[in-house]
């Protein structure tokens, strides 16, 4: 390290134990991060600007003799120029870096490797504004020490309209390296990049190429031998480079945006309202740009609250305007990329902003630009290449604040009415193909007919699933603008597509929503039949999904009239079933059971397979809650060979649904009759047939069972196990079962 900071950092130690303050207690004091603090007292990091030893000498109540010492000190720190022992040409950085831990962690486990075949050549790659630049010379200047030959950073200024070639940049390291000018001369312009090798391969250098446009402005600047290490910071992934490591940047973690936030506004402020604060980081997207230009003005506004900001934040049509601190502007950044991006990409970025949901597949993207798929797939990639899309798995998605910018391009470069037709093919194609893919889970439909010609693959229940599941935010956005418009007929037709497969998805978290819409839709309609049909696909799930047991019953009641009204057999079957379920949840058990006996004569009478499947299930169900165990086990015995003997009539889904429920009940009549042995046995069936189908949802209330009837049968290893994968399910799982899964675990594991 050199001199002047060793000093710098010895003397602010002095001042800190003098004070007996801890790293932590001079950090809450000045608002300077522990790690920042510690870097400079081992003198891993240059000398701080001003504001930064004014706030240190604050915290540690420096009088004005100690004040001046500690700020003579560091202005010697920070005096430029070469250091003794190589080149050093870093730029002013910043102060206030925080986070990246892991992406710091793998640059300095790249620069130790010294005895590497060649040099360590790193993409740091992101949109704009994650702060490629700042990690870069952060990283720099901690690993310098390792780099005793020179550390060079190089403005590549791939953002210009003219950037500089090659050969003038080969030229820049050359003489940054102090290669005289007769030796220059000598060699000649051809000759400088067999130089500029040779003295790379012979020396230990660090070289950061800063903004590079391209892999074609690169690739003549990386050396091919020595001991050296190249970080090349880039908006586009420059995936034609060969040989390099990849460090992909994306927004900050909420606890690092905030802990950004409070160094440049201050401890006091941001502790004052820890919640402002969060919402501040939030609506800047957690994008480190965003973040210091919303720091840098509240740091000059001082009589401004951090509310106030975040209240100017909200206002989504003003935020990018918001954001934006004297020549600092966040869509300024965002400029830089968009103007050069072809027509076509410049044109789905725009209209990317008419995606609902988070995310987009690339046969949704098509339909907003009328592109074929494969031309799709090229321009998203463009713009993922370029940094402005993200491409998590097979999805692609805007960052907020782009979505915004690409929003107010839209605005600005194409008419409305054009960006109207665009909406509404994506909406259109969204729920057609929503239609399509529920369908293979109603019992009379299936696979798609031979003559549906779509652009994703449903070829099978789980392509189908998949494609319900990641598109489910912009399918019910497109369901709400057909309701809100009026398009009654699209609304229930959707709705009764995927009636089967809502039980597939229970805790979605908006089935209450798409069918309480198709019922509102049916009456419209008129048709008393449509209307019994989705008043108790919402009455199934105000009780399922939501646990409302009482509205459920209010629209069984609902739907049992317009029923009779219709005299239509199966809505009066499915009325009273779904009247037993919401009795049997309230305690009512032997109206429960009246409802699923007067039920099965109804289905029977229409030759309704599943609807009778329902009814004794439902029997069975009612026998169990009426604490009488062994009525039970024989109505779930008979009616699991009555799912035997329907064989292929029922579909394979609602029979392996319906099996998994069974052996559930059957565990659960062996339960209380302490019969733990098979009650394990049927459980773990149950399981199984749920995992295998992808019903999570039913999984994880099932998993909990069985980890009872384990921990009852001696067997508590195996029970944990049950435990904790229903807690591993995720989002899709029952949260009141993995509530439950936790507390057994927490339990377990007391001392």
């Amino acid at each position: 390290m050199s001199g002047e900071r060793a000093a710098f950092g010895a003397l602010l130690r002095e001042l800190r134990l003098s004070a007996s303050q801890t790293i932590e207690g001079l950090a809450e004091a000045s608002g300077v991060s522990v790690r920042g603090i510690g870097d400079l007292e081992r003198g891993r990091r240059a000398a701080p600007q001003r504001r930064t030893v004014a706030a240190l000498a604050d915290g540690l109540g420096l009088d004005e003799s100690q004040r001046q010492r500690l700020l003579t000190a560091a202005r010697a720190g920070r005096t430029g120029g070469y250091s003794p022992v190589g080149v050093r040409a870093f730029p002013r950085g910043v102060d206030d870096f925080v986070g990246r831990e892991r992406e710091l962690t793998r640059l300095a486990a790249l620069a130790a490797q010294e005895a590497a075949a060649q040099p360590a050549v790193v993409a740091v790659c992101g949109p704009p504004g994650t702060g490629k630049t700042t990690l870069a010379l952060h990283a720099a200047r901690d690993l310098a020490d390792r780099f005793p030959d020179g550390q060079l950073v190089l403005d590549l200024r791939g953002t210009d309209d003219d950037p500089p070639g090659p050969a003038e940049l080969v030229l820049s390291v050359l003489k940054a390296l102090q290669v005289a000018d007769r030796d220059l001369a000598q060699a000649g312009p051809s000759g400088h990049p067999a130089l500029y090798r040779r003295l790379l391969a012979e020396r230990r250098c660090l070289l950061v190429l800063d903004n590079a446009r391209d892999e074609g402005q690169v690739r003549p600047l990386l050396p091919a031998a020595g001991a050296g290490m190249v970080v090349v910071t880039s908006r586009r992934m420059l995936t034609g480079l060969d040989s390099v490591h990849r460090l992909p940047l994306g927004e900050l973690e909420p606890a690092e945006a905030a802990e950004f936030l409070t160094s440049l506004v201050g401890a006091d402020r941001a502790a004052a309202d820890p919640a402002a604060l969060a919402d501040v980081a939030e609506r800047c997207g957690h994008l480190p740009l965003a973040l210091r230009v919303a720091g840098n003005w509240l740091a000059t506004r001082t009589g401004w609250t951090v509310r106030r900001l975040a209240d100017r934040l909200a206002v989504e049509d003003r935020r990018l305007d918001a954001l934006a601190a004297g020549d600092l502007r966040v869509s300024a950044a965002f400029d830089l990329s968009y103007r050069q991006l072809t027509p076509a990409a410049a044109r789905l970025f725009r209209r990317l902003a008419l995606v609902p949901g988070p995310d987009v597949g690339a046969a949704g993207a098509a339909r907003l630009t009328g592109q074929p798929l494969f031309d799709a797939e090229d321009t998203l990639e463009e713009l993922v290449e370029t940094g402005l899309l993200g491409a998590p798995g097979d999805r692609y998605r805007l960052h907020d604040l782009l979505r915004l910018y690409a929003r107010s391009r839209l605005e600005a470069e194409e008419c409305a009415p054009d960006a109207d037709l665009a909406r509404a093919a994506l909406y259109d194609w969204l729920l057609e193909t929503t239609v399509v893919a529920g369908r293979w889970f109603e019992p009379d439909h299936g696979s798609p007919p031979p003559t549906w010609q779509g652009t994703v693959d449903l070829s099978s229940a789980d392509r189908a699933r998949g494609w319900l599941q990641s598109e489910g935010a912009n399918w019910l956005a497109a369901l709400r603008a057909a309701a809100a418009a009026g398009e009654h007929t699209a609304v229930v037709e959707v709705a009764e597509a995927l009636h089967w497969f809502s039980d597939q998805w229970i805790f979605w978290g908006h089935w209450p929503e798409v069918f309480g819409a198709a019922a509102d839709s049916a009456r419209a309609l008129g048709d008393p039949v449509l209307e019994a049909t989705h008043l108790n696909y919402h009455a199934w799930a105000l009780l399922t999904c939501e646990d409302r047991p009482h509205d459920s019953l209010d629209r069984s009641a609902e739907a049992l009239a317009a029923a009779l009204r219709a005299a239509d057999t199966r809505q009066q079957a499915w009325a009273h079933i779904y009247r037993g379920w919401a009795l049997r949840r309230l305690g009512d058990f032997i109206p429960a059971a009246d409802h699923m006996h007067r039920a099965a004569p109804l289905f029977e009478a229409v030759d309704d397979l599943p609807g009778s499947l329902q009814a004794r299930h439902g029997q069975a169900s009612a026998l169990l809650d009426s604490d009488d165990p062994e009525k039970a086990l024989v109505a779930y015995r008979d009616t699991l060979a009555f799912v035997d003997r329907a064989g292929d009539r029922l579909p394979s889904h609602i029979a392996d649904f319906s099996r998994g429920q069974l052996h559930s009940g059957l565990g659960a009549c062996h339960a209380l009759l302490g019969r733990w042995t098979q009650a394990v046995d049927d459980l773990s069936t149950s399981v199984a047939i749920s995992r295998k189908s992808g019903n999570t949802a039913m999984e994880s209330r099932q998993l909990v069972d069985l980890g009872n009837a384990l921990l009852s049968a001696g067997r508590p290893t195996e029970g944990r196990e049950a435990f904790a994968r229903c807690v591993s399910l995720g989002l899709d799982a029952d949260p009141q079962r993995v509530a439950e899964a936790r507390s057994v675990l927490a339990r377990l594991d007391a001392p």
